[in-house]
């Protein structure tokens, strides 16, 4: 019976992961302008490459904070901070758009697949710089 001995600290941090993911998940979809949900029910790949991109630009730095943390509770921070750093790559990338005189959501909401693969990369590439940075 040994072996199971870190299966509490196991299903503790899954179900930490899996609460921090889906309340990201729900956040984001309620914080941006367009609605992915509705939009991907209507097979918008726009915005279905775009939320997919923030879902795994999220989960990259959440799986480096809970491969390096020290504690259950350093992890939640810092999955909290990545939380706060993909949603601040999305206002930026839509803020950079608009001094251009674009509208990323409006693009996202007609469809625009080059404008949802755009946001999904920016997400990735945060995430990835996110979760090198929660290397220590």
């Amino acid at each position: 019976m040994q072996y199971l001995h870190g299966l509490p600290h196991f299903l503790g941090y899954l179900i930490g992961a899996l609460v921090l993911l889906v309340a990201f998940m729900y956040c984001y979809s309620r914080i941006t302008p367009h609605h992915e949900w509705t939009l991907i029910r209507e097979g918008n790949a726009a915005a279905a490459t775009a939320y997919a991109g923030s879902i795994l630009g999220f989960t990259l730095p959440l799986y480096s904070a809970m491969a390096n943390s020290v504690s259950f509770i350093d992890f939640i921070l810092w999955g909290i901070i990545a939380f706060g750093v993909q949603l601040v790559a999305f206002f930026g990338l839509k803020m950079v758009l608009k001094n251009q005189g674009e509208s990323l959501s409006l693009h996202i909401t007609e469809g625009h697949v080059a404008y949802g693969i755009l946001v999904g990369s920016v997400s990735i590439a945060v995430g990835l710089i996110n979760a090198a940075s929660m290397t220590w």
